[in-house]
């Protein structure tokens, strides 16, 4: 038996009024995913447990089989692990963002332009990492270069007790200085991204990007606090041998921490230009190479959320069912094996508040053995009308691997 997890990350939405008062599930046309749901279980799975924060870190543990009130230390120790990092017990890691900030002054007046730098390249954004360390990374701290828009830092002997750090992508478009932390404990991180402002702003990469008419990467931005992370290992919890495929570091950190395969994938961006199909073909590379499971995370749906940009979001989930259902579907129906795909989203990200929401999401099971009656098309609504519900998000893993 082989299982294939598709995880859209933030697919689930609501009603868009640019779509014509449809979700991005509903006016996307992918037949390949609506196929598998006529014949699959199909319902709605909470994948934020009440009292945890809606990340990407938490919801997609979760689905995973793992539960976060147990195993969670935070997002950017995830992050750390793809990086290669070796932690420390007394290692407090942060996600280090490269944002566009206004040029307001005083640094508290400056507005959230964009959370990912205009989507840097991981060249560009390598420059400018390395200027940061230059200036700032003295002990305590060490910056590391990451993907995009998406670095580290470490903090030596650091603590977590950091009050409110803000994720940039909840606030965008707003004035920044209600969301600073205000615990002292945080002065120094919020002071290193003022000094940041003055330090970037004229920085050669950002100064050809805006002669490219590009957003520049004027600020650093920190959050995600969290120490080194403690995940079982996912063969000896689940008994099968699994690989994650992934542009995101987040992701591919969780894998590493579980012990998974994780494939590097030329070209894989975690935006809609990603190379969908270089990740289907490491997805069937790791089927080929004896793996069992293959748990395929896709960061464009909610990139398009967080951006407000529906017509992308719905590009994004139509370029997952055409270009990456449809090989990995014809290389498991010619494998000569059983399987199993779970298809769904980790949250949603809502196009209205570009940012994500607790909220249940719909999933689908489809089994190659079953002749179950699904539902017409996969979609929030559809998913909710079967009144199939799972509370506690990590049971997913075991419906999908249950005997």
């Amino acid at each position: 038996m082989k299982y294939f997890v598709l995880l859209c990350d933030g697919m689930a939405d609501t009603p868009v009024e640019a779509l014509g008062g449809k979700t991005p599930m509903q006016a996307a046309n992918k037949p390949n995913i609506d196929a598998l749901a006529k014949c699959a279980r199909v319902g709605m799975c909470r994948t934020v447990a009440k009292g945890l924060k809606p990340g990407s870190d938490v919801a997609n543990l979760s689905v995973m089989g793992y539960d976060p009130f147990e195993c969670y230390t935070g997002r950017s120790p995830l992050e750390a692990a793809s990086i290669g990092i070796d932690l420390k017990d007394t290692d407090v890691t942060l996600r280090c963002n490269l944002v566009t900030l206004s040029d307001d002054e005083p640094y508290e007046n400056k507005t959230m332009i964009d959370y990912c730098a205009g989507d840097i390249s991981t060249a560009e954004a390598a420059e400018i990492i390395k200027t940061v360390d230059k200036e700032f990374g003295k002990p305590p701290y060490r910056f590391y270069p990451g993907v995009s828009y998406r670095h580290c830092l470490v903090v030596d002997g650091g603590t977590t007790e950091l009050g409110n750090m803000t994720p940039p992508h909840d606030i965008s478009g707003r004035v920044i200085g209600g969301y600073l932390s205000k615990s002292d404990n945080a002065a120094p991180l919020i002071g290193l991204m003022k000094k940041s402002y003055a330090l970037l702003k004229d920085h050669p990469v950002n100064a050809e990007r805006i002669k490219k008419g590009l957003r520049p990467a004027n600020s650093i931005w920190l959050w995600g606090e969290g120490t080194k992370p403690s995940i079982e290992n996912f063969k000896r919890k689940f008994g099968v041998s699994a690989a994650v495929v992934s542009a995101v570091d987040l992701l591919k950190g969780i894998g590493k921490c579980a012990g998974m395969l994780v494939p590097e994938v030329k070209g894989a961006t975690g935006y809609i230009d990603t190379d969908f199909e270089g990740k289907a073909k490491a997805g069937i590379d790791a089927f080929r190479s004896g793996c069992d499971l293959v748990y395929m995370h896709f960061e464009a749906p909610d990139e398009c959320g967080h951006r407000a940009e529906p017509e992308n979001k719905v590009l994004s989930i139509e370029y997952i069912d055409k270009r990456v259902l449809a090989p990995m579907l014809d290389y498991l129906n010619g494998c000569g094996e059983d399987y199993r795909i779970l298809v769904m989203p980790d949250h949603p990200t809502p196009i209205a508040t570009r940012t994500h929401s607790a909220e249940p999401v719909p999933f689908m099971i489809y089994d190659s053995r079953a002749d179950k009656r699904g539902v017409e098309t996969f979609t929030e609504a559809s998913a909710a009308a079967t009144g199939v519900f799972v509370e506690h998000g990590p049971d997913m893993m075991k419906m999908l691997l249950e005997k």
